[in-house]
């Protein structure tokens, strides 16, 4: 397939237009999704193509729009609710853990719940604390729930089209400072398996696992390293649930040295899991120390200096990376 360059955005929007296009059950909601073309812009576009019954502009009320999404899934459709912001998530809790989660087990199979919540998570736009969070670790901990992060503006499409088609309540986290990022994007009709990892980078000294943002950041990191002699593999899991653990084991089996690198808070984070992960199952590959790079413990700050104190940065995932190396 031939390809050109767009960005995250722009490839998140081409997936929703081919799978409105494609299946009338489709459809989107969320605050400002359509006259605004949502708060990323998004879905711009989409209300003139669609129309009002498909994209659709709801009250301030997330609780609201999942509950009609959850009902709607329910009954056959294919809702694709935005919660504008991920720390937002709290407010339809019960709906998306209690409800959507387990309604097909708790019917005995007899309905499915195929719902694609898009969330934009994290920090970098100076949002403060109660904007600033990545939150993907909770769904992760829910079973029901399948759980993507996506890094490129190929992943996401890919990624969101699949999402879109399964049979299962998935939470897709777009990180804000990805949306304007440009990427190389196939123009034909391509789909990414969710619970298939992606290694962004070879390498035989030590391998990074990250997600999201940090991909980049860990990339960066790679490079650099490279000039000191320090050969670093790279691993996207792009779905953190379900989990690709062959791909992550495999590459520690391969360098004997294990970094995680994630935006949102150390203690209880997905690195947490990965690191159990490979300690139950490739101790004896171990060379080194497992080593979690995170966000520190405390509230995303305001302040555009302690800001990104906060956030793990390429430095702070060179310095681990030497640490075991």
């Amino acid at each position: 397939m031939s390809s050109r360059e767009i960005t995250y955005a722009e490839a998140i929007r081409e997936a929703l237009r081919e799978e409105m296009a494609r299946d009338e059950r489709v459809f989107i909601l969320g605050e400002d999704v359509g006259v605004f073309g949502g708060i990323f812009g998004v879905t711009k576009g989409l209300l003139a193509e669609f129309g009002e019954e498909r994209v659709r502009d709801t009250p301030i009320s997330e609780l609201g729009i999942i509950g009609l999404s959850v009902g709607a899934a329910a009954v056959g459709m294919r809702p694709v609710p935005e919660i504008m912001f991920a720390d937002l998530l709290p407010l339809c809790m019960e709906q998306i853990v209690n409800q959507a989660a387990k309604m097909h087990y708790m019917f005995g199979g007899k309905i499915k719940i195929p719902i694609t919540i898009r969330v934009p998570q994290g920090a970098g736009r100076r949002t403060a604390a109660q904007h600033s969070q990545c939150l993907d670790a909770w769904f992760v901990h829910v079973p029901g729930l399948k759980v993507v992060a996506p890094s490129t503006p190929y992943d996401a499409k890919g990624l969101l089209k699949a999402s879109i088609r399964d049979d299962n309540p998935v939470i897709f986290f777009e990180h804000k400072m990805l949306y304007r990022m440009r990427g190389p994007v196939p123009e034909g009709e391509y789909l990414i398996p969710l619970g298939r990892a992606d290694v962004k980078r070879e390498g035989s000294d030590a391998t990074i696992v990250a997600t999201s943002l940090m991909v980049h950041r860990a990339l960066e990191a790679a490079a650099e390293l490279a000039g000191e002699g320090i050969s670093v593999e790279v691993i996207d899991p792009r779905t953190l649930s379900p989990l690709d653990r062959g791909a992550i084991l495999g590459s520690v089996r391969k360098t004997g040295r294990l970094i995680i690198a994630e935006e949102a808070c150390r203690t209880g984070g997905f690195g947490a899991e990965v690191a159990a992960i490979a300690a139950e199952e490739a101790i004896d590959a171990l060379d080194a120390p497992i080593r979690r790079v995170a966000a520190f413990d405390v509230p995303i700050p305001f302040s555009p200096p302690l800001e990104d104190y906060v956030i793990p940065d390429k430095k702070r995932i060179i310095e681990a990376v030497r640490s075991v190396v």
